[in-house]
């Protein structure tokens, strides 16, 4: 059974190289121009970086420490 901190982090690469595999689609297929595939590759990135601020303050380890705190 797979838990919550191991989908996480399991999702947190699979996020960062979205993005490359994408933009290289796009180029590959020809559908889309360069400079439309361009945003792709940092796309990836910042939602495995979003993915990972999301679980810091909003997830059960936030959670714990602000009701451990009161």
């Amino acid at each position: 059974m797979i838990d919550r901190p191991d989908a996480v982090l399991a999702a947190v690469p699979a996020l960062a190289v979205s993005g490359l595999v994408i933009r290289s689609i796009i180029t590959a297929t020809g559908l889309a121009t360069g400079l439309l595939a361009v945003p792709l590759a940092p796309l990836g990135y910042l939602s495995a970086l979003a993915l990972i601020f999301g679980e810091l303050l909003a997830g059960p380890v936030a959670q714990r420490t602000d009701g451990g705190s009161t």
